[in-house]
């Protein structure tokens, strides 16, 4: 069991123009660390259904976006690490946290890459959720949600590959 707890309500939830504001990563690592094209990413089961997900979840008002988005990676996928460059901002429609503040359910997320550093014995949702580390081909069709997976092509490969290109 952890030691740590995951945060739960909405009492002090963000919201900027009826829209609900989310953090998270893309949790990523390298299978040969002299093989920088060796890129894996960790996806999360859903607690609600089919397909797989990247840690994400909702930002505080006592927290900035950076500490929201590492916070969703350790208490959803059990990882910490090094949070890297933001990869863009993802709207999408909630069909489980509509509210007086977003009774259409609106959401901006707000992504970041994450490489990961450390993987936790025991995390917030264990429980609930399963870890997998995927290629980037696997994980596209892998994503439950077309968001999850602009922000993956669009987002993280695209600033993987300019990252790699300013390293070469």
């Amino acid at each position: 069991m952890s030691d740590l707890v995951a945060r739960t309500g909405r009492h002090q939830q963000r919201y900027e123009n009826g829209c609900r504001l989310v953090a998270g990563c893309i949790p990523f690592r390298y299978r040969d660390s002299n093989d920088r094209d060796s890129v894996e990413v960790l996806m999360i089961s859903s607690a609600s259904g089919p397909g797989l997900l990247f840690p994400k979840g909702g930002w505080e008002n006592d927290e900035t976006v950076e500490e929201a988005a590492v916070r969703e990676a350790i208490e959803e996928a059990g990882v910490r690490g090094e949070l890297m460059d933001l990869l863009g901002y993802y709207e999408f429609k909630s069909k489980s946290h509509k509210d007086e503040f977003c009774p259409e359910g609106l959401c901006r997320a707000a992504m970041f890459g994450l490489l990961v550093k450390e993987e936790l014995k025991s995390w917030p949702e264990q429980r609930t959720r399963m870890r997998s580390w995927l290629t980037i081909s696997v994980a596209v069709e892998s994503c439950r949600h077309s968001w999850m997976r602009e922000a993956l092509e669009d987002g993280f490969c695209k600033w993987h590959a300019a990252k790699m290109k300013t390293a070469s």
